[in-house]
């Protein structure tokens, strides 16, 4: 069955950066588009960044356009999220997804890993 593990989560300081971590199994990863999303307390999900299934076309929310870079190593499946200068508003829980469309996460996501940026 499907699986997707992430792991990377902690509490960082405003302007501190933290990579998550996203392993897949279960299906074949590398003919899948793949996307973070994340889940503040009390909202919705919000959809961060997606990556299509070889890894050369990278998209981004606009709150998080040029802080955070998506990639994936096929080799491997895994899924990677490199989070740079975090705000407190970062403050979630992430998920692996895979993805619907550009902006849609897909059927399947992770059992997510909190990210808490606070001083």
């Amino acid at each position: 069955q499907v699986q997707l593990v992430e792991s990377g989560g902690g509490l960082v300081q405003p302007g501190g950066s933290l990579r998550l971590s996203c392993a897949a199994s279960g299906f074949t990863f590398r003919s899948v588009g793949m996307s973070w999303a994340r889940q503040a307390p009390g909202k919705g999900i919000e959809w961060v960044s997606g990556i299509g299934s070889s890894g050369a076309i990278t998209k981004y929310a606009d709150s998080v356009k040029s802080r955070f870079t998506i990639s994936r190593d096929n080799a491997k499946n895994m899924l990677y999220l490199q989070m740079n200068d975090l705000k407190l508003e970062d403050t979630a829980v992430y998920y692996c997804a895979t993805m619907e469309a550009w902006g849609r996460i897909g059927a399947y996501r992770g059992q997510g890993t909190q990210v808490t940026v606070s001083s």
